[in-house]
């Protein structure tokens, strides 16, 4: 997508070994891992530890409620909205397997949708021919068995695959795309024979997986004459998909996208949103973009897309109408809370996501800055240093870093930034299956800024954010309030694949704090706990007065202990 959402949750890492790029996060404002990636929106509770529940001690009433709206959401193909939905459950409720079984089956719905409104993937349907795209399968499994943090459960990728397929087979977008047509009994004789064939295959390594989804093409080619170039882009997809929440297929444009996230430019109106209530809900606004000149504000509601509602098409589509080549114009309705409803036309546009905002003394009594690291890009370290430099010069005493809110980003971004602090000791670890991926960054004393530190996190700080936090907190190195991290603890590369400009997205390794602690489904724990009930993110005109925005109590926290830090100094 060429709008702005930080692909559950936007890890996106260091350029790295076999031409691969390493991340710790891509995490999404939406469907997550995602679409953790997502990339995917989504804040866990704020607790201080993580809670898990067996599913037998859900309350009845509760899971019913949950897998009721779930249901609902996927009555109406809102796949996208179905899966956020059960994610945020499952942060509550990890251990469930309902839920996960729901969550995995929106995730394939999801998927499915997304790859069949994307043209370089319907492009690839058609460019490749059965041994290209074998070719690509075996090339994304032999990168799975080699890189992949687990050894592959091969069974689980076939049988994943199988009911791919079997998915496929009662969408829309797939049949109309192939130009299939079944009858409910064609489709229910598909079914039988889908699976006797699974049955009687026994699939134990990549060779046998990919002579299985030869097999399946073969059938479907001779009984509906589907291109067994689509049957076997469905057990590509479904492989690298189901590995984690993380993993994931990365088609041409997908591939590009991420790297244009990696350099924090890209065509859009340059907006961060989530679905919500049959509406797609404005979470950030990129300063200088088109939708803040257009006067698009956070916490504002599109309802329509010009002039359709959003509450009759799903969320995909809704924020599949938003993008466009850069220059053309889109009409959305947009709707404040104390507003009136009111249409804006705005253009699309080359934006630049700024890596940090914000950059203000907001006490000048106490000399204390602030600074907000949306996310850790390419650019961050170099662009903090300047800042420094700038705020020190304004007299700087005390520094107010904010991550609430940050997905994630480059790995090395964020071990570059946590060593302007450190002068020594670990700052995070990293340890694979394969011992390539296992290494300790280390910081160094040159170049560290010794200014007292405070720093801001919140449920939806993620990934490289933990790392930093997880960092300054294990070397005692300032002060870390807001409420418990998300707990996406492990690390990613982008794999470029030899057919159709494609991509693989592959968890490589977990990572660790420097004391040791798994980040992983645990996250890191302030030293002072304050409840997230931000009202909007800091601007800067109200930090010009030297005020603390209204009704921002982590922020207020965080400020009074920069205020002590410089005072005991």
């Amino acid at each position: 997508m060429q709008i702005w959402v930080p692909l559950q949750q936007l890890g996106l890492g260091r350029l790295g070994r076999l031409c691969a790029v390493t991340l710790v996060s891509l995490s999404w404002v939406g469907p997550a891992a995602a679409q953790r990636t997502v990339p995917s929106a989504l804040s866990p509770p704020a607790v201080d530890k993580p809670v898990t529940i067996s599913p037998s001690a859900l309350p009845a009433t509760s899971l019913g409620a949950v897998l009721e709206k779930g249901r609902q959401l996927e009555a109406t193909n809102r796949w996208g909205e179905a899966l956020s939905h059960y994610e945020e459950a499952l942060r509550e409720h990890r251990d469930n397997e309902t839920l996960r079984g729901r969550y995995d089956l929106s995730k394939l719905h999801y998927s499915l949708q997304r790859r069949y409104r994307d043209h370089s993937f319907r492009q690839s349907i058609t460019s490749l021919d059965r041994q290209q795209s074998l070719a690509l399968y075996t090339e994304l499994l032999n990168k799975t068995k080699t890189h992949y943090v687990h050894a592959p459960a091969w069974q689980n990728l076939g049988i994943r695959g199988t009911t791919a397929i079997e998915l496929a087979l009662t969408d829309p977008d797939f049949l109309h795309s192939n130009g299939v047509q079944l009858t409910p009994d064609q489709l229910g004789n598909l079914r039988r024979d889908l699976y006797h064939l699974l049955g009687r295959f026994q699939i134990n390594n990549r060779q046998s997986l990919t002579a299985f989804a030869s097999e399946v093409a073969y059938l479907l080619e001779a009984r509906i004459r589907l291109r067994p170039t689509a049957t076997i882009l469905e057990f590509v997809s479904s492989a690298a998909n189901g590995l984690d929440d993380y993993s994931a297929y990365l088609t041409a444009d997908q591939l590009r996208e991420v790297y244009s996230q990696i350099e924090g430019n890209f065509v859009g109106l340059g907006v961060e949103l989530k679905a919500e209530q049959g509406a797609l809900l404005i979470v950030h606004v990129i300063p200088g973009s088109p939708a803040e000149r257009a006067g698009i504000k956070a916490q504002d509601r599109i309802v329509a897309v010009d002039g359709k509602s959003t509450a009759e098409m799903s969320t995909d589509e809704a924020a599949a109408m938003l993008t466009g080549a850069e220059g053309t114009w889109v009409r959305v309705t947009a709707y404040s809370p104390s507003r009136q409803p009111r249409v804006l036309n705005i253009r699309r546009e080359h934006v630049e996501v700024p890596s940090l905002e914000d950059v203000n003394i907001v006490d000048a009594d106490f000399g204390i800055a602030y600074i907000r690291i949306p996310t850790f890009q390419k650019s961050t370290a170099r662009d903090l240093e300047r800042a420094l430099w700038d705020l020190h010069r304004q007299g700087m005493r005390s520094l107010v870093l904010d991550l609430r809110g940050n997905p994630g980003g480059l790995l090395t971004a964020s071990v570059e930034v946590a060593d302007k602090f450190l002068t020594q000791g670990n700052i995070v670890s990293t340890k694979g299956r394969s011992a390539q991926e296992d290494f300790n960054y280390q910081a160094h004393y040159g170049g560290t800024w010794r200014v007292p530190l405070v720093v801001l996190i919140d449920g939806d700080s993620a990934s490289a954010s933990e790392i930093f936090a997880g960092a300054i907190k294990d070397n005692n190195r300032g002060r870390v309030i807001g409420s418990t991290s998300y707990g996406k603890g492990s690390v990613q590369g982008i794999f470029p694949l030899g057919f159709a400009g494609a991509g693989i997205r592959l968890t490589t390794a977990k990572f660790f704090s420097p004391n040791g602690v798994p980040i992983s489904h645990r996250g890191v724990e302030p030293h002072e706990y304050v409840p997230a009930h931000r009202v909007a993110k800091p601007g800067a005109t109200e930090f010009a007065t030297g005020e603390l925005t209204e009704g921002d109590a982590v922020l207020q926290a965080g400020v009074v202990a920069a205020r002590n830090r410089v005072a005991s100094r």
